[in-house]
């Protein structure tokens, strides 16, 4: 097994000639793309879940949650894990575990063992993907070549989010849900065998006395699992009963907890002098507010189409089409339009005009409504104005942020992102599913089902108004300059130095017993 500095040596004192950099790129990028894809194949497949599983509504929304949770309570320890420990050593451990969990997922006979499974999905996200970006700075040592290589994996992993849906509704149609897990398995398989033979072991140097912040990060995802737990019980049960009050009380008192630890413990996961600055703060907040409404839209648009509509998978899947590229779209304006206008004004913009998306989509859901005439217009445009916010919350996310902390930055805004995303699920799902339970004995359930649906985007676009508001009056002035966390943070490590070389037999002192390694 050679090290990051044995590496260098045999390549002439650096790793940028190593002509395997290029193969090994292409393994990480297949990885990260299986990871984004993995977020939202499942969309189209939970009606079918539901239906072989026997999952509540309510329990349905874990399958996305449990992934969404690990992944963001864990990616910074994730990322502190694979500097300190080993970048290799950790991608290669994450990616087994989702292989794992990937196969757990689709053998999957009882709703637990499935969002068990995507509880470990989401953990060995969190291992793989910050030590992806680690791998990849220290692979390639030139600036352009690494500014070129980090735009391949970034733009590959895009994509993998954006055509998850119409992957997972052919999947689902032509073979079985289950195997929009499986699928996994070939890119879990060639990652285990090639890249130990590609890649290096890299870390940075440990200082004496260095922690893992382990506390931080299992009080922070517990705190987030009562939460939302609780709110996804208020679905059918009433504010001041037990089955809500008990997670709620007992996942606040952890994030308080969690606050309490991070300002006294010597290597917190996430310093609290990084929430001082409020533009930065705001654009989290107003990002969190996004995907909320986001992955809300996506899961009762999902159930409306196949439950209400009667699609398939596969027309489900192919529905999702001008969603993405109207994103994409919405992308290109916003990152047009920011050197000439600012970040804020395409800010206010994005979330006032993804608020009217959600307010026409709602307006569209009904029990006999045709795609083009009600589904399409809304979806459109909430899509175009949600993509142009993109680009522009990355800088609101890093202001004010410089060389080490623009990991950091990224890692919390990523993390912030799934939090609301899950957040969202756990408060306005529910909204939908306590108007059924309601009204189920008003006649049409077509009907009480399109109403309900309606209703959660209703309150979604109230969501999307109101972080329109906050960012009018709270967002301060922000750099229009396009900027790049994954860049950043790669040159920082690409920088770092390596630790020092293991010095040879004759010199090495005899070994202790805590030293020595299999």
């Amino acid at each position: 097994m050679s090290t990051l500095n044995e590496s260098r040596d045999q390549a002439g004192g650096t790793t940028a000639g190593d002509p395997r950099r290029w193969k090994a790129l292409a393994v990480l990028t297949a990885v990260q793309f299986m990871l984004m894809l993995d977020v939202t194949v499942v969309n189209i497949a939970l009606p079918n879940i539901q239906s072989d599983l026997g999952f509540s509504t309510e329990g349905l929304a874990w399958v996305v949650n449990g992934y969404l949770l690990m992944a963001a309570g864990f990616l910074l320890l994730g990322g502190r894990v694979a500097d300190l420990l080993g970048r290799r050593k950790v991608f290669v451990a994450g990616v087994l575990l989702f292989g794992v969990s990937s196969i757990m997922c689709g053998a999957a006979n009882t709703p637990g063992l499935l969002v068990a499974g995507r509880f470990l999905q989401g953990f060995g996200e969190a291992l793989a993907a910050p030590a992806a970006l680690g791998l990849i700075a220290v692979l390639f040592t030139d600036a352009k070549e690494r500014a070129k290589a980090l735009g391949i994996w970034g733009g590959l992993a895009a994509l993998g989010g954006a055509v998850g849906s119409v992957v997972g509704g052919l999947v689902t149609d032509f073979i079985d849900w289950r195997w929009v897990f499986y699928i996994n398995i070939p890119i879990v398989v060639l990652a285990l065998v090639v890249i130990p033979r590609l890649m290096p072991e890299s870390r940075m140097a440990r200082r004496e006395g260095q922690r893992l912040d382990l506390v931080g990060a299992l009080t922070t995802t517990a705190g987030l699992v009562g939460v939302v737990y609780g709110l996804l019980k208020a679905a059918d049960h009433s504010w001041g009963s037990s089955q809500v009050l008990l997670p709620l009380l007992g996942g606040a008192a952890a994030l308080v907890f969690t606050a309490v630890w991070e300002s006294r413990v010597p290597e917190p996961m996430i310093p609290l002098r990084f929430f001082k600055n409020r533009t930065r703060v705001t654009s989290n907040a107003v990002s969190m507010m996004s995907f909320a409404s986001f992955y809300t839209y996506a899961f009762v648009a999902t159930l409306y189409l196949q439950q209400v509509l009667h699609y398939s998978p596969m027309e489900t899947g192919l529905a999702y089409i001008p969603l993405t590229i109207a994103t994409g779209v919405g992308m290109g304006v916003s990152t047009a339009l920011m050197p000439r206008i600012g970040v804020k004004p395409i800010v206010v913009i994005a979330f006032f005009g993804s608020a009217l998306g959600q307010f026409i989509a709602a307006n569209g859901f009904s029990p006999d409504a045709s795609y083009v005439g009600g589904v399409m217009p809304g979806l459109v445009v909430f899509a175009l104005f949600n993509g142009m916010g993109f680009p522009v919350l990355i800088n609101g996310g890093l202001h004010e942020v410089t060389g080490q902390d623009a990991g950091l930055a990224s890692g919390v805004q990523t993390s912030m992102q799934q939090i609301g995303a899950a957040l969202g699920l756990a408060t306005l799902v529910p909204i939908a599913l306590r108007y059924v339970n309601d009204h189920a004995g008003d006649g049409n359930p077509a009907a009480v089902a399109s109403d309900g649906f309606a209703l959660a985007l209703h309150v979604a676009a109230g969501v999307l108004a109101a972080a329109g508001l906050i960012a009018l009056f709270l967002l301060g002035k922000v750099s229009a300059e396009k900027r790049d966390a994954h860049a950043e943070a790669a040159e920082v490590l690409a920088e770092a130095p390596a630790p020092a070389p293991a010095p040879s037999p004759a010199q090495a002192p005899a070994p202790q017993a805590a030293d020595v390694k299999a």
